[in-house]
């Protein structure tokens, strides 16, 4: 019954219908629109402050003596925007950036376009203190840019109308969970229904304020919003109907109401609640029709998971003597009207959706319930097949965390926060490299880190975000990340783009190193991975080892040259060999120091710090993959580290280390009996895979899900021999496995593999290289050279 309900969750996120946004196209941008002031001009409310709370919507009417082959226009808008043309909508955005860099969405409308009368319209809203933590903001503005003399007719100017709607009021209290922002709260008896059409009246709108043309990135001296055209595709948009309803309180439903077969009437001065059980989590726009029940007061809330009353989650999937325990919540006020669509801004993170009515002297129709689903538009383009079939769960939870920490830009989570953080971007992006092929996603988190970096010469570790944070650490994942992009990237220019930043961040860390050799005492806050010490608002120790405030850290002073190796390997290839060898001296020195200072030879392990009083994975980690040890002593250490039981243990965040440290000193076949967090996971009736062990905060977090990329790099062994994935490594690692087969996406085509045991160490491989990709199958310290296109290749087993 168990895996019949997890085949029905993962068939329910497959199928929904797909009524995508079919404007969201990208069109050719005119090049005097990159070199040039624009001839439109950001337009906002007038006689207001522009940097507080409000959402205005936007108009403009135009006549057209034919319907256009194309149409093509530039549209932004500040905090965010939706577009309409002709009633429907087209466009969501822009893009998440910075003012620096504010993006732009081109999009050809002729498709809604008619002869004669046509409306452009668009809603743009600013959130003002309650914006989300991502959300880079100047003040409330709008713009649209025709590309070509023929779009500029429906260019921003005074002849575009505006209306403040008052509908929606700001929270009276800040909710708990502002860093995504706040819930929204509309009052429909002030809302402009129809607003979007042509047949609207809008003799009681108002002309814009004016607030200056429109300039493209690096033309001129200064400027409120620096444009620059959108670099990653359109968000996938597309119908989710819900799945369960699971409990009701004075509401006479049935679940043919989720199909949109059987409208639930509520009476009138009624208080009811219905717990919808989507049965997976997602992100989606949730969306009610109702009609009539005039003043009734409707508040949609959301959970991850129900909570008891001790705020215990237990299995995600039962729900007696549980609540939803939401602080983020919608509401709405009607206003008796038929057939109103009652639907959110921005996008909400759910498993479960609690809706709570209570009517006033009218009884209220439900007439349906479903939701749009969002996400950056990955596809599922590789494979993974086992003989190990609770393997082929955790690949299909994994891809499912992948895609819900994946927007505008990469999360770290939906629900809590949707921060793009170095350390969970990382491991993102390899993910999405291999799962998807899609780089998009990854180059532009790499260019915003690169954007975020300050005078002092680090990254901030999340970015964009309105408020800087500095992770230090994560400066040096940022350049791992680039190392990452390399390896798998044929595109010398985009990274050699990243090497100033790089000198920054590696400067600024030789400024960090005291007198023993190592790092000293570290400013900022030191996160390494949450099985360190806890959140302490008064100090930045929350996930930080021993020797950071103090200093001498044996893990930070590793990373920092596990950094240095990479970079090293960077500039050697690409044309600076001088500072190649500098960085190189450097890791040697500082591993030099580091092992004289904290190597116990009694343990055989590496301790935290000097003082020799505390011992973690991590730091043994780092030793490994930094190549601290002889081959010899490598193979001892690592042994220590998977079953020493008094080192500080990874959580699943830094596993993900743990597994290249497995994967380097040949204990990849050990790597399937580490998956007993994530199988637990499951059991507890996660549909994504969370944050760290019971008790967790979020049921959905990034960075646990590199089983995914683990699956295929290192049980599969898929990959790069060479920089730019020019050439091929496959060294299978299958443990326990009698068989796996994968498919990995390569810039060239598809890699295919197909791997079984024979008999004692034997193997048949066969293996499809894409192109004229070369490469080694290395196999039980047997290498064999691999040519493109299809071969099989037998290595014998061992006949003693």
């Amino acid at each position: 019954m168990k895996t019949l309900l997890f085949v029905l969750i993962f068939f329910c996120t497959l199928s929904f219908n797909s009524i995508s946004l079919k404007g969201q196209v990208n069109g050719n941008i005119n090049p005097a629109l990159l070199n040039t002031k624009w001839q439109a001009e950001w337009i906002s409310y007038p006689g207001i402050s522009l940097k507080d709370y409000g959402v205005f919507h936007f108009r403009k009417n135009f006549e057209l003596k034919k319907r256009p082959e194309n149409f093509v226009i530039h549209v932004s808008g500040d905090n965010r925007y939706r577009l309409y043309v002709n009633g429907i909508e087209v466009a969501i955005g822009p893009a998440r950036a910075d003012l620096n860099h504010w993006k732009f969405e081109t999009i050809d409308i002729a498709s809604y376009l008619n002869e004669g009368k046509n409306t452009l319209a668009a809603v743009v809203w600013n959130f003002a203190e309650y914006a989300p933590l991502a959300q880079i903001s100047n003040k409330t503005a709008f713009i649209v840019q025709g590309n070509t003399t023929n779009e500029m007719i429906v260019n921003t100017n005074s002849t575009w109308l505006v209306f403040k709607n008052d509908g929606y009021t700001k929270p009276t209290k800040k909710p708990l969970r502002t860093v995504v922002g706040q819930g929204e709260s509309l009052n429909l008896a002030h809302y402009p229904h129809g607003w979007e059409q042509t047949y609207f009246k809008d003799t009681h709108w108002l002309s814009p304020k004016l607030l200056g043309q429109g300039i493209p990135y690096g033309k001129f001296g200064d400027w409120e919003w620096m444009l620059a055209a959108r670099d990653i595709p359109f968000m996938e948009h597309k119908l989710q109907r819900l799945s369960t309803i699971r409990k009701t309180e004075n509401i006479p439903a049935d679940q043919k109401f989720l199909k949109g077969e059987s409208p639930i009437r509520i009476a009138a001065n009624q208080k009811a609640k219905l717990l919808i059980d989507q049965a997976f989590l997602t992100t989606a726009y949730p969306e009610l029709i109702v009609s009539g029940g005039k003043d009734a007061i409707i508040t949609l809330g959301y959970a991850e998971a129900l909570t008891d009353s001790k705020g215990i989650k237990g299995n995600r999937n039962e729900i007696k003597e549980k609540s939803v325990d939401s602080d983020y919540i919608d509401t709405f006020i009607v206003d008796g009207s038929s057939k109103t669509h009652l639907k959110t801004l921005w996008f909400r993170t759910f498993r479960y959706l609690e809706i709570s009515i209570e009517t006033k002297s009218e009884p209220l129709l439900l007439s349906d319930l479903f939701a749009y689903f969002t996400a950056y538009p990955f596809k599922e383009n590789a494979y993974f097949k086992s003989s190990d079939a609770s393997l082929q769960k955790i690949w299909d939870t994994g891809w499912c965390t992948a895609r819900l920490c994946a927007g505008e830009t990469y999360f770290d989570c939906p629900y809590y926060e949707q921060l793009q953080y170095i350390g969970d971007t990382r491991i993102q992006s390899l993910i999405s490299l291999y799962v998807s092929g899609d780089d998009r996603l990854m180059r532009n988190a790499i260019t915003q880190f690169q954007y975020s970096m300050l005078p002092i010469g680090l990254t901030q570790s999340r970015y964009p975000a309105h408020q800087p944070q500095v992770i230090p650490p994560f400066s040096l994942y940022w350049i791992d990340m680039v190392h990452d992009y390399w390896m798998h990237r044929n595109d010398v220019t985009f990274v050699k783009q990243q090497f100033n930043g790089i000198r920054n961040v590696l400067s600024w860390y030789e400024g960090q190193i005291a007198q023993n050799g190592i790092l000293g005492p570290s400013d900022w806050w030191n996160f390494i991975d949450w099985s360190f010490q806890p959140w302490d608002n008064q100090y930045p120790v929350g996930g930080s080892p021993k020797g950071i405030l103090k200093g001498n850290s044996a893990i930070l002073t590793l990373q920092y040259a596990y950094a240095l190796q990479l970079a090293a390997q960077l500039f050697e290839q690409n044309g600076y060999p001088e500072q190649a060898n500098s960085y190189v001296k450097k890791s040697q020195l500082l591993l030099e120091k580091t092992r004289q200072l904290c190597w116990n030879q009694q343990k055989e392990l590496l301790a935290d710090t000097p003082e020799q009083n505390s011992y973690s994975q991590h730091a043994n980690i780092m030793a490994v993959l930094t190549g601290m040890f002889s081959e010899k002593e490598e193979k001892q250490v690592m042994s220590k580290i998977l079953h020493n039981q008094e080192l500080t243990e990874c959580t699943l965040y830094y596993k993900f280390y743990l597994f290249r440290a497995m994967d380097k000193a040949g204990f990849g076949d050990d790597y399937l009996q580490q998956l007993g967090p994530w199988k637990k996971m499951i059991d507890l009736g996660l549909t994504t895979f969370a944050e760290t062990p019971e008790p967790t905060r979020s049921d959905c977090h990034a960075w646990s899900a590199s089983p995914n990329y683990d699956f295929l790099a290192l049980v599969c062994g898929i990959k790069p021999a060479s920089p730019g994935f020019k050439t091929v490594l496959i060294s299978p690692q299958l443990g326990s496995l009698s068989f796996a087969e994968g498919k990995v996406p390569h810039p060239d085509g598809d890699i295919l593999v197909s791997l079984k045991k024979q008999g004692k160490n034997g193997l048949s491989a066969n293996i499809n290289l894409p192109g004229k990709l070369t490469g080694s199958l290395v196999w039980k310290g047997k290498t064999v050279p691999i040519n493109s296109g299809k071969q099989t290749i037998v290595i014998q087993p061992d006949t003693h």
